[in-house]
């Protein structure tokens, strides 16, 4: 891979969420005439203090950066395109979120299914995994939860899902931030052991490299505020600041002395002033001299007695032409991915036996509910609250559950794997199973408690129940794309559903004593119209008539105290009835 004369404008501050609409947000020029190569088979670290603009030129090389980009991307000949890179290399992102109830072996399994079309078999695929947990010394963790990895096992299990593509290049952003040295030296040891095994080309970014890596890596590139300081072989780096004047001490590190030469020193101003200047001299030096050392194999050993460097041979990379999977074969690998990682106890709790159990302690409350007249209150009450709770459950199950994958999509979408509509497709497949089966459960225990008795009122319960379950749980997933806190989502999302259930449901206030423009609005809500048909399911068809105000007196006489609705159908003209209107749908079927 080859940039020639890369020039990248992008943003320099997050911005306001009022200046990202109106694009008032700063920009400026980030990259500054960057050019440089990696070979097959090599490593190139770029080096950098934080500022410096390599995350910038690993978003531009992916072609996932906003923002201007002038100058050449060539990968084996071909201008690098976003289809070129996601189907034939890889990145490894600073922070990339794994699902942690997946094992290490089902992690890599998923991301190979997502990435590798259908030309590739099962073997071929099966034998690509078990390589990459060996090369990466993951097979002993195999069949551990990812929430149980160490730091370092997780960074490798991240890189894991990169190379079972086996891409032809691979960038990665800062793999050995926090980690200990020794993780440090394991996994610049195994990228380099895989670039040459495989004649892959790994890019790199470090801020504080170790001298321990320094025989790892075959190719540095020192950047500074944009600007290219060194670019070219790690073994003639030495000869060449040499050269210019400043020869790396004895028993120093060189990749940090050389990255400490190339940062600007913020402590004084006159220091500032200082080492400004002398990087501006260092990279305009290596403008007119670095050129030969940029084009020199990192195998070739310069004499610096002869007036040319050895320039580079042809040798391309072994560009592989990978076929991403077909839609059905990535809803397959995503709907598994779900499923498997629900099957474990805190998953299965939630999604489960969280409705069942409430409604359990609810049935407790409600079950010797018997037949006189502030049993209308009662049983006014059983269906609030069996509504309130299927809303607000379903809000934390969402909440509780999905973040997650929620997290995974975003950033697989960023490598092209799937589409967003894809995404909440297979999610909605697969959250209706353990909905069915939470709700159904959950129905059946509280419906005992109603004094209804056909199937068919149980069926007609369920699925009121069920669609207050599910109006809640897509509500949560629509706030949770767009905000990251799940608390923040849930807390939002119950809000709502309180204003839909005060407004709508009839049972905290009755639309008698509403305003006209409040009654319209609750035909927006869709508690208006749930709670309209459990009302009518247990108040209609002429149940509840004379019932007596309590064991020791009867409701024979009109209206006597205590007597206040004479069946059913009154109760539900007080609920729903508004001024003179005639609601007679809520009261006879």
């Amino acid at each position: 891979m080859e940039l020639a004369n890369i020039f990248h404008t992008g943003q320099v501050e997050t911005g306001s969420c009022f200046q990202r609409v109106f694009g008032n947000i700063q920009t400026a020029l980030i990259l500054k005439d960057i050019s440089l190569e990696v070979r097959p088979g090599e490593v190139l670290a770029v080096l950098g203090s934080k500022g410096s603009g390599k995350r910038a030129l690993l978003e531009v090389i992916s072609r996932r950066s906003s923002g201007t980009t002038r100058g050449e991307i060539i990968l084996d000949g071909t201008p690098m395109s976003p289809q070129l890179f996601q189907t034939t290399c890889g990145y490894v992102n600073h922070r990339t979120d794994l699902i942690p109830s997946l094992t290490v072996e089902q992690t890599l399994y998923y991301a190979a299914h997502l990435s590798i079309g259908p030309q590739v078999s099962r073997y071929v695929r099966n034998a690509r995994i078990r390589q990459v947990l060996a090369d990466l010394a993951l097979s002993n963790v195999a069949r551990r939860n990812i929430s149980e990895l160490t730091p370092s096992e997780h960074r490798r299990v991240v890189i894991g899902t990169q190379l079972v593509k086996d891409p032809v290049l691979l960038l990665l952003d800062e793999p050995t931030v926090n980690l200990d040295p020794l993780s440090t030296y394991l996994i610049v040891s195994m990228l380099s052991s895989y670039a040459k095994r495989k004649s892959r080309a790994v890019l790199l970014t470090m801020e504080k490299p170790r001298s321990d890596v320094l025989p790892f890596l075959d190719r540095t590139a020192y950047l500074c505020l944009g600007d290219l300081i060194y670019a070219g072989p790690t073994r003639l780096m030495l000869e060449y600041f040499r050269s210019i004047g400043f020869p790396c001490p004895e028993l120093e590190n060189p990749l940090m002395y050389y990255l400490c030469l190339s940062t600007v020193d913020r402590r004084s101003r006159e220091r500032f002033i200082e080492s400004n200047n002398q990087i501006v001299a260092l990279v305009e030096k290596f403008k007119i001299e670095g050129a030969p050392y940029r084009k020199c194999a990192s195998s070739v050993i310069m004499d610096h007695g002869n007036s040319t460097i050895p320039s580079l041979t042809s040798h391309k990379m072994p560009l592989v032409n990978f076929s991403k999977p077909g839609g059905f074969q990535v809803f397959f690998a995503l709907y598994r991915r779900m499923l498997a990682s629900s099957f474990n106890f805190s998953q299965l709790c939630v999604r489960l036996l969280l409705m069942p159990f409430y409604f359990a302690i609810l049935y407790t409350f409600y079950f010797n509910v018997q037949d006189y007249q502030w049993s209308f209150m009662s049983r006014n009450g059983l269906i609030f609250s069996s509504i309130s709770g299927s809303y607000f459950i379903s809000t934390f199950i969402a909440a509780f559950t999905f973040p997650v994958h929620r997290t995974r999509y975003y950033q697989e979408a960023q490598e092209g794997l799937y589409s967003g509509p894809l995404f909440i497709l297979t999610y909605i497949f697969f959250s209706l199973p353990f909905s069915i089966l939470s709700v159904g459960a959950a129905s059946w225990i509280i419906f005992q408690a109603t004094g209804l008795s056909t199937s068919t009122d149980l069926f007609q319960f369920s699925l009121m129940l069920w669609s207050c379950f599910l109006f809640a749980e897509y509500l949560s997933v629509a706030l949770l794309l767009v905000v990251e806190s799940g608390f923040t989502a849930a807390v939002v999302s119950s809000y709502i559903n309180i204003i839909f259930l005060v407004l709508g449901s009839g049972y905290l206030r009755s639309f008698r004593s509403m305003a006209e423009w409040l009654v319209y609005m609750s035909y927006g809500t869709q508690a208006r119209y749930v709670g309209a048909f459990l009302s009518r399911q247990m108040f209609g068809d002429g149940r509840l008539r004379n019932m007596y105000s309590d064991k020791y007196s009867n409701c024979t006489i009109p209206h006597p105290f205590g007597c206040r609705y004479t069946d059913g159908a009154s109760f539900l003209s007080e609920r729903y009835g508004h001024e003179t209107g005639d609601f007679s749908f809520f009261i006879t079927k």
